[in-house]
């Protein structure tokens, strides 16, 4: 069984996140921010994250910034709903930065599921 941390500043895309891993057997952990998910690494073995990109305090793109230098082989996907600049185009500069997939919400169970797959049966 995979671990996998989600990490999303909105409570109910974690839930949502977490009820879906969950019951297709995913171990889940969560964090709200990039700098949570940084002290959660510390304390818990992950083989993906799935982080946001617009949070406060750690967003996304730092947050993949700095998991990939201190955990380069660590499998990414990047979410986003597009939020406050719709004019830039998170996503792609998320894939360009180290994000091994993309998503974005809204997202359906079967979507998710399948990126998931994909991104973990990735060769290193």
């Amino acid at each position: 069984m995979a671990n996998i941390l989600v990490v999303d500043d909105e409570e109910m895309v974690r839930t949502t996140l977490r009820q879906m891993l969950e019951n297709a057997d995913y171990g889940v952990i969560e964090a709200a921010n990039g700098g949570k998910a940084m002290r959660a690494l510390e304390e818990h073995d992950v083989d993906l994250v799935i982080t946001d990109i617009l949070m406060p305090e750690m967003e996304g793109i730092e947050t993949i910034i700095e998991l990939k230098e201190h955990m380069p082989d660590l499998k990414i996907i990047a979410i986003s709903g597009g939020g406050r600049a719709q004019n830039v185009d998170y996503l792609s500069v998320a894939k360009e930065l180290g994000a091994n997939a993309t998503l974005a919400k809204p997202f359906r169970r079967e979507q998710v599921l399948s990126i998931i797959k994909q991104t973990l049966e990735q060769a290193d």
